[in-house]
């Protein structure tokens, strides 16, 4: 068992071929000292997220074996989803686990950025602790205006040169933006209505890019396949804004606007204290499944009490 444990949760831009996903998850299981946690697709989000963890080297390994295979396997231009992307494989995030500090994450980004762009030929920025511009530190800022705004930005400003890789959109991996950061909460909270405009609103309201709360990053996006819409949010810091605060700042958002809450949902895995947190808040968590907690999943994958 090792005492350094990183985590990687590579987001990749297919939600809807299971045998695609399927080959990701293998790429990542055939590396040896790697541990795959979960793994979720999205058909209306278009996107698989995977989340795999053990020490440095192999989880780098499994990075980029990960993204081979996307490059082999996804063509950026079929995409159809409502996440932002700009590449096959969109984002790759060391998290530092245990054993383990951010710095040597960074290195990690960057050594995995350094083969993507070397061997596939994809353009890789450098994002969050590991960036090496001010302007590239937020996800955000590089899917800005999808492939098509990032392809012009490269083209036009030499201050979106990529940090590894040809100055240039890969023509169908596109780009991919690989980091380190601390461990982030997805959540999710669903709307009683089918207005886009409404959960756009409510996003922008809530998010701290445009003076809501702090760490949260969101986005309205609607759910053609369930028939409403959804604010998608990434909490970044859960000791400054934990799930019930985001979950109560999107409920009075939306009741100033007469919608009510159809739902939440925690999705990919969380740890412990955002699940104790939002319990004792009283907050309902749609199809949770103790499953998700981050520590018990790396317990069952042998890596110890974390």
């Amino acid at each position: 068992m090792s005492n350094h444990i990183v985590e990687c949760v590579p987001n990749f831009s297919e939600g809807r071929d299971a045998a695609t996903v399927r080959a990701l998850i293998e790429a990542v299981r055939a590396v040896p000292g790697v541990a795959l946690l979960d793994h979720t697709m999205d058909p209306d989000h278009d996107r698989a997220v995977l989340t795999f963890a053990g020490a440095p080297e192999p989880v780098a390994e499994a990075a980029f074996q990960a993204a081979k295979t996307a490059t082999a396997l996804i063509d950026l231009r079929r995409h159809q989803g409502v996440h932002p992307r700009v590449g096959a494989t969109d984002v790759i995030p060391f998290v530092p686990i245990r054993g383990v500090a951010m710095r040597d994450c960074v290195e990690l980004a960057g050594a995995v950025g350094r083969r993507i762009g070397g061997e596939l030929k994809i353009p890789v920025f450098l994002y969050e602790q590991a960036a090496t511009r001010p302007d590239h530190a937020r996800l955000e800022t590089i899917r800005l205006g999808g492939p098509a705004g990032l392809a012009h930005r490269m083209e036009t400003n030499p201050e979106w040169t990529p940090d590894f890789g040809p100055p240039r959109l890969h023509p169908t991996a596109g780009a991919t933006v690989i980091g380190a950061r601390r461990i982030l909460v997805a959540f999710n909270v669903n709307l009683g209505t089918n207005d886009l405009g409404i959960a756009k609103a409510i996003a922008k309201a809530v998010r701290q890019s445009s003076g809501g709360l702090a760490h949260v990053k969101a986005i309205g996006v609607l759910l053609a396949s369930r028939k409403h819409v959804q604010v998608a949010m990434n909490l970044v810091n859960i000791d400054e804004t934990p799930v019930h605060v985001a979950f109560e700042a999107v409920r009075r958002e939306a009741g100033r606007r007469g919608v009510q809450v159809a739902g939440s949902e925690l999705i990919g895995l969380v740890p412990r204290q955002a699940v104790a947190q939002a319990r004792t808040a009283g907050i309902q968590i749609d199809s949770f499944d103790p499953s998700q907690i981050l520590e018990t999943r790396l317990e069952q994958a042998g890596f110890g009490e974390v």
